[in-house]
């Protein structure tokens, strides 16, 4: 049976397990041996990043082919309006191309753990939260759709893959769970 670990990856942690100095890498967190990410979040990046020791199921996680709904929780700069939610989720235009239609509303702030180093708050500039679902994983693609509708990203964590939440688990710690993704689902 294939091995599945949900990873509450801090800020300033790399998706890789070496390259990084003292507590800069999954090394310093995940001590199984075997896995490796099934995606990617980058370095200033938090939340949920899955783990396996199975090929297949690695590709079915992270390949966009396979339909797989990512959902961040994203602070943003200003408060977005209806016009900038709509253009989320019929897609946006980016350098590489067009992105999928996303889910995006604007939600409370989380009850999330703080942040070390902080977001830097600025008085004469409100921010708001936004949960994003996309099925896609382009390079840094969650800050480039909020910043093309005019809300730069200050915080983003990715709390669900699939049916997997980060829901109990401390950042840096990880839990290990059930390996099905049921049926194959192809875009």
């Amino acid at each position: 049976m294939a091995r599945l670990i949900l990873f509450n990856k801090p800020f300033g942690v790399l998706s890789q397990f070496t390259g990084g100095g003292p507590g800069e890498t999954l090394a310093d967190f995940v001590k199984v041996p075997g896995v490796y990410p099934a995606g990617r979040l980058d370095k200033d990046s938090e939340g949920l990043l899955l783990l396996t020791d199975d090929g297949a199921l690695q590709a079915q996680i992270s390949s966009p082919r396979y339909n797989k709904e990512k959902t961040y929780l994203v602070q943003v700069e200003g408060e977005p309006t209806e016009a900038a939610l709509a253009q989320l989720r019929r897609g946006v235009a980016l350098k590489d191309g067009p992105t999928r239609p996303a889910k995006a509303q604007l939600i409370d702030p989380p009850a999330l753990w703080p942040r070390d180093p902080p977001v830097r708050f600025r008085k004469s500039v409100p921010d708001s939260w936004i949960s994003l679902t996309i099925t896609e994983g382009r390079n840094r693609q969650v800050r480039r759709m909020t910043a093309a509708v005019g809300y730069p990203t200050l915080r983003l964590v990715r709390w669900q893959v699939a049916d997997w939440t980060l829901e109990g688990v401390a950042p840096g710690a990880w839990r290990e769970v059930r390996a099905s993704l049921g049926p194959v689902r192809r875009a």
